[in-house]
């Protein structure tokens, strides 16, 4: 068929039925540009409307999606995909249960042990603030310095853990976050194990939707976006799982009295990248001082942290990650920021899946101007 009558054909692809080729009137530039804008335009105003309830199945689309392989393979190993959607769902939710029975405990009574520190924290706080401001009275003086302001911030630096602790409680004990949790809970399984049971039918289905111009050139940036996404997902969450193991163990051990806590939070968070790593230390390091009489245990848990970087750095990052993930860190936190403050938990979820795949189109259209007359011979002005 000559390349003029291509152009003129799509494929119409019922659910149903098989291909039919369907002659058609060629499109124009500006109906693709209208058809992409009104696209654009349509799942934004989606994630304005329900940027509130869906949360669970943005988590069921990241589950499905991350166990897809496993089910693929347990369907060649002649398994229904039914049936292997489903072992693979009930052993997240029996993984998930062990690990919250078996943290539960520890986890409540670190929780009580911070709520009745939160008075000795804060008097130390306080003496801390006050021991500061006095040392800077005395270099530059009360013009800079004086006693109002010194026990107006002494003051302000005890309280401010207990407005802290007021308004995390007040956030987790209102009713939205309990109905949102309950819906991530309840509702999230059972999303995942349809998607995972239709994930094949689903990326079928969304194959065949296509233009048939640039099917071949869709297919090949869905491909690179799948490639950076998969292994960004699956090796970040090892990354986050093992680094939160060895921050929890390790602080623990050394005796620090919220060290369960705090590690769990360090490698939990660490798929921001520094962030988790700078939010953990200088929490472990702040709680370290006010426990410990002595320098030595301060200096113990610095070496529980140094040894995690190092651990993260030359050993866990790039045996899991290494160089097949094409995102820099800069752009990783720029897109969760960005996301949250847009859509909250769902905008959070959203946010490395939007910047791989802007950065795969990113580097595609670059890749495209370089070797194109734009670039090696510009209009002149």
């Amino acid at each position: 068929m000559p390349p003029a009558d291509q152009d003129q054909l799509i494929e119409a692809v019922p659910l149903d039925k098989p291909a039919v080729p369907v002659r058609v009137d060629h499109a124009t530039r500006a109906q693709r540009f209208a058809l992409i804008i009104g696209l654009l335009v349509v799942f934004w105003l989606a994630l304005q409307l329900f940027a509130s309830v869906l949360a669970p199945f943005a988590a069921a689309a990241v589950i499905a999606y991350a166990l897809d392989p496993t089910a693929t393979w347990l369907t060649r190993m002649g398994l229904p995909r039914g049936a292997a959607a489903l072992i693979m769902i009930l052993g997240v939710i029996a993984a998930t249960l062990m690990f919250a029975l078996l943290l539960y405990p520890l986890v409540i009574v670190q929780i009580g042990l911070l709520v009745n520190r939160i008075p000795q924290y804060a008097t130390l706080m306080q003496g801390w603030a006050r021991e500061v401001l006095t040392h800077l009275q005395e270099n530059f003086g009360n013009d800079v310095v004086n006693d109002k302001l010194r026990d107006l911030v002494s003051g302000q630096a005890g309280s401010m853990l207990s407005i802290l602790l007021s308004t995390v409680t007040g956030v987790i004990g209102s009713g939205f976050a309990i109905f949102n949790l309950l819906s991530l809970a309840v509702v999230t399984p059972v999303v995942g194990f349809y998607l995972l049971r239709d994930w094949p039918k689903v990326v079928r289905m969304i194959d065949s939707w296509l233009p048939f111009r640039y099917r071949e050139v869709i297919r090949a940036q869905a491909r690179e976006v799948d490639r950076i996404l998969s292994a960004w997902v699956r090796g970040q969450a090892l990354c986050c799982l093992l680094l939160a193991l060895y921050y929890a163990v390790g602080l623990t051990a050394v005796g620090l009295d919220l060290g369960l806590i705090v590690g769990l939070m360090a490698g939990l968070l660490s798929f921001i990248p520094y962030v988790g790593s700078i939010t953990g230390g200088l929490t472990a390091l702040g709680l370290a001082l006010a426990q410990f009489p002595h320098w030595r245990g301060v200096a113990v848990v610095g070496g529980v942290l140094v040894v995690g970087q190092i651990l993260e750095g030359y050993v866990i990052y790039p045996r899991f990650l290494g160089d097949r993930v094409e995102l820099p860190a800069v752009w990783v936190i720029f897109a969760l920021f960005a996301g949250g403050a847009a859509f909250g938990f769902l905008g959070v979820m959203l946010a490395v899946p939007v910047a791989a795949t802007i950065g795969v189109l990113a580097r595609f259209w670059l890749r495209r101007y370089l070797a194109s007359p734009l670039y090696f011979d510009p209009p002149s002005v």
